[in-house]
């Protein structure tokens, strides 16, 4: 049974990261920095890239996020492969497939853009393998985002503190299917999984003790 359950990790990963990068490359070598095309009008594929963490956030220098998601991939990645082969269940298994697929997703951009891709602008859409070389060295890519959701698009009143008059949108962030996964693995994990991530947890730390004490 936890063969079937491994395959199916592996399964729930290559699926994202296939379909993930394949968005993400046809967007960069499809469309010009910041154009979109509205589906809707609350959903839009709006080009941009991002320099730092999820949802546009920029919390770091990009090598040393680059370096960091690497080392963090490494212990999901770990704690995946450790809990396939305690046989836990699938939906849990499947959370943590999620999270580690949307961190390695968002990894390939990083290490590998910069060097693969020509620098997108509003004026050039970007080559792929471009004769002058990428924009950018190894490590130091930027990540590709995409799926904008103008949910609610308004002029607050005057009245409002601080903000009256100014345009207010809902929901703002701008981001990729890599993250997606990584927020649904998480709240899907913390919605219907807390126990098992608790008791995991517990175990963890009780076989570290262990392997102190020795």
């Amino acid at each position: 049974m936890k063969y079937s359950k491994g395959w199916g990790a592996v399964l729930v990963v290559l699926l994202l990261l296939i379909l993930d990068q394949v968005i993400k490359i046809w967007v960069k070598t499809h469309m010009y920095l910041y154009d979109s095309i509205e589906v809707t009008s609350w959903f839009q594929i709006y080009f941009t890239e991002n320099p730092g963490m999820a949802f546009g956030m920029e919390l770091m220098d990009k090598l040393y996020l680059t370096l960091f998601r690497i080392i963090a991939v490494g212990f999901i990645g770990y704690y995946l492969y450790r809990i396939v082969r305690q046989n836990y269940n699938f939906g849990y298994i499947a959370c943590i497939s999620f999270i580690f697929a949307g961190a390695v997703g968002n990894i390939i951009d990083s290490v590998f853009y910069g060097v693969f891709f020509e620098e997108s602008s509003r004026t050039h859409i970007a080559a792929f393998l471009p004769d002058g070389g990428g924009y950018a060295p190894w490590l130091h890519g930027m990540v590709v985002d995409m799926f904008y959701f103008p949910l609610i698009k308004t002029i607050l009143p005057e009245w409002v503190p601080v903000w009256g008059g100014q345009e207010f949108i809902f929901f703002r962030p701008i981001f990729n299917l890599a993250d997606s996964a990584i927020c649904v693995g998480v709240f899907v994990l913390f919605l219907f999984y807390r126990k098992t991530l608790s008791n995991s947890m517990s175990k963890e730390d009780k076989k570290t003790d262990a392997v102190e004490a020795q």
